[in-house]
């Protein structure tokens, strides 16, 4: 009978997080006198195909590192106006942040016009105001040095 060697080992996959088992095979086969002998190479060896089976999904100590983190829109959120104070507050030309006085909606006729006259006219906010209203208005063009 003719023999050929028989190997077994533990490759790894194209993939880093499995291993593949690679078996070279031997196979005997009897001489039969009446056939024709097999035509093997010089070496005389035939060898099985290779099987590719994952034993297990040990992962590799590269994919176990912490990827960076991707920025996929550099802009960010955006904040919203809130609308009822957008109505209420307004910018001068040189960023201070003006507002209209209460008490000039009813009850107008026991109020005397010297008093109107001064609650129609626009009102700086004053500084501890400032944060609130900025916070409610994102987007409004102040100067926080403007006295």
């Amino acid at each position: 009978m003719a023999s050929v060697s028989f190997a077994v080992g533990l490759l790894p996959c194209s993939s880093s997080s499995c291993y593949t088992r690679v078996s070279y095979g031997s196979v005997r086969f009897p001489v039969l006198n009446n056939a024709n002998p097999l035509k093997l190479s010089s070496s005389a060896n035939i060898s099985s195909p290779i099987l590719h089976q994952k034993l297990c999904t040990v992962p590799s100590p590269l994919a176990l590192r912490p990827r960076p983190l991707t920025i996929v829109s550099a802009k960010g959120y955006k904040m919203k106006t809130h609308k009822a104070s957008a109505k209420r507050f307004r910018v001068t030309g040189r960023g201070k942040i003006v507002c209209r006085r209460a008490g000039k909606q009813h009850l107008l006729v026991k109020k005397n016009t010297k008093r109107k006259s001064r609650l129609s006219k626009m009102h700086a906010v004053s500084r501890s105001d400032y944060d609130n209203v900025i916070g409610a208005l994102p987007y409004l063009k102040v100067n926080r040095n403007a006295t």
